[in-house]
């Protein structure tokens, strides 16, 4: 049976090609983007300073103020979310099925769904105010390492989120003068300083669609389906092009930098993962990686150290001659340091350094000191680990070790992002597969960060209720969410639901009409990931 979706003429316009075409569920994820957009304009950030241009727009007024308008807002954007996913598992299901060129069919598949959100309002964050917060510090003459957001007049109108007001900038010093070049150009003006940094998030996109597919085949993995778990991914296209997040642009450059050193050219490999360590500087963790890449597994402790000076010394060049140039010097290194300054509680090793310091606070002592104390030893303990990965012998393979030394940064931190997870797909998914549970696991995960994104981040005026309109959105995006894993018959068996198969009846592999054989008493469960 064709979908619904396939019945609407304006996307059989758009998506022909016949029954299992997935160009089908290309227009569907345009769709899902389209109300993504729409709904943007109702609940997404945007800030109240004078010198914003929309938010005294007469056609955007009654989507922002009126409850009618703010509810169907919420509603396009949980739902629109859902039904991005739901293109998004049938995209891959479909472009099996019809044995068509993958990596084709995913690159219009990403600029098509990422198309309508380049014109949304920021969404899931609204970490691109701060970033034009940090470029508006610089341009007065004051360093984002040391000053905050706070000190500006009318910091909070121009929609800087006030728990990182008081924080130091965790960007590196050619992202901060990017910023400074955005807020000189845009006259102050929003709309036009977030269309500039989402010129950074496209940079990433476009880095991430090139460098990905090539590095598989240096990996010997499957790069349609790298690219697909990684960029493709709603969670992926949501947080950084309709987010307006760096991050992308941050692990576009690490694997560009890879894949130039697989390439032999080392230099140039290095310089690029400089720059992107000059996005952001967490990703300095995956440099000794990028030395071991230029060596063979087996090689001895001499060339390794070799190949490490050779990275450390271009690094250490490109981030002094950004440093002096931006007159930040080498200012991020204490930023890092103080990553702890405003810990998420529900971040692991957050929650347990509030929990200790609040303890401590009982008995007189001083909880943040404290808390800082338990999350100094977290941030050694996750460089001890990263130096045991690097000099093990033999050497792993360095993509996934950057993967590990990422992951380890990302679980021992203080601060816990759902976007964080997006530096960490594109590691693990490019040198092997994993088990059918742990993609479904992934799945999940990654719908529950989306909606999670959704349910927290909603910028609604003060005479409505934040709470219910949260409510709403949970409702309704949990609501699609159980519909997508346990009974619509198209992805219920991706994630080991499927409606259609009597119990105990055999499962079909999807790349074979053959029956697999089934053990009785407990058959198993449908693994296709095929429709």
């Amino acid at each position: 049976m064709r979908e619904r979706s396939a019945r609407i003429p304006l996307l059989r316009h758009l998506t022909g090609g016949g029954e299992n075409s997935p160009n089908i569920a290309i227009g569907q994820g345009l769709l899902a983007s389209l109300m993504v957009m729409v709904g943007s304009w109702g609940v997404g950030w945007i800030p109240s300073s004078q010198e914003s241009i929309l938010s005294r727009s007469r056609f955007l007024l009654p989507l922002r103020v009126e409850t009618l308008g703010v509810v169907i807002c919420t509603l396009l954007l949980a739902l629109g979310s859902m039904l991005l996913f739901r293109a998004w598992l049938r995209l891959r299901q479909r472009t099996r099925a019809a044995d068509a060129q993958p990596l084709r069919v995913l690159r219009r598949a990403i600029w098509t769904w990422s198309a309508p959100l380049f014109l949304s309002f920021p969404i899931l964050s609204q970490d691109v105010y701060s970033y034009l917060g940090q470029g508006r510090l610089m341009h007065a003459g004051r360093s984002p390492y040391q000053d905050w957001v706070s000190q500006l007049p009318g910091w909070f109108a121009q929609g800087a989120d006030s728990l990182w007001a008081e924080s130091s900038s965790p960007y590196g010093p050619l992202f901060l003068m990017y910023a400074r070049f955005t807020y000189f150009v845009s006259g102050g003006v929003p709309e036009y300083g977030v269309a500039m940094m989402r010129l950074v998030a496209v940079a990433g996109v476009a880095l991430c669609l090139y460098a990905i597919p090539r590095l598989a085949e240096h990996t010997g993995g499957d790069g349609a389906w790298a690219l697909w778990i990684s960029v493709a991914n709603p969670l992926f296209l949501l947080n950084m092009v309709g987010g307006v997040h760096n991050d992308g642009l941050m692990a576009g450059g690490v694997l560009l930098g890879f894949l130039l050193v697989f390439r032999k050219k080392h230099v140039l490999g290095v310089l690029v993962a400089a720059l992107a360590v000059a996005i952001k500087p967490i990703v300095v963790l995956v440099l000794p990686f990028l030395g071991l890449a230029m060596v063979p597994r087996d090689a001895g402790l001499g060339a390794k150290i070799r190949a490490w000076l050779l990275t450390g010394a271009i690094a250490g060049a490109v981030m002094a001659l950004l440093g002096w140039a931006s007159g930040l010097w080498f200012g991020w290194i204490a930023a890092m340091a103080n990553a702890g300054g405003a810990a998420f509680p529900y971040a692991p090793v957050g929650l347990l350094g509030m929990l200790i310091g609040w303890i401590g606070s009982l008995f007189g002592g001083d909880l943040q000191a404290i808390a800082g104390v338990v999350f100094t030893i977290f941030m050694l303990l996750s460089l001890v680990l990263v130096f045991f990965l690097a000099i093990r012998n033999p050497a792993g393979e360095p993509l996934l070790y950057a993967g590990y030394a990422l992951g380890a940064a990302v679980v021992l931190a203080p601060i816990i992002q759902p976007w964080y997870l997006l530096w960490l797909i594109p590691f693990f998914s490019l040198g092997r597969r994993y088990p059918v549970k742990w993609e479904r696991t992934l799945y999940v995960l990654c719908l529950v960060l989306v909606l999670a994104g959704v349910v927290d981040q909603l910028s609604v005026g003060q005479w409505i209720s934040l709470t219910w309109v949260r409510i709403l959105a949970a409702i309704a995006g949990l609501a699609y969410m159980g519909y997508l894993v346990f009974i619509d018959p198209k992805t219920a068996s991706m994630f080991g639901a499927d409606p259609r198969r009597p119990r105990g009846a055999p499962t079909v592999h999807p790349k074979s009409s053959k029956r697999l054989k089934t053990k009785r008493p407990k058959p198993r469960r449908n693994e296709a990931t095929g429709s």
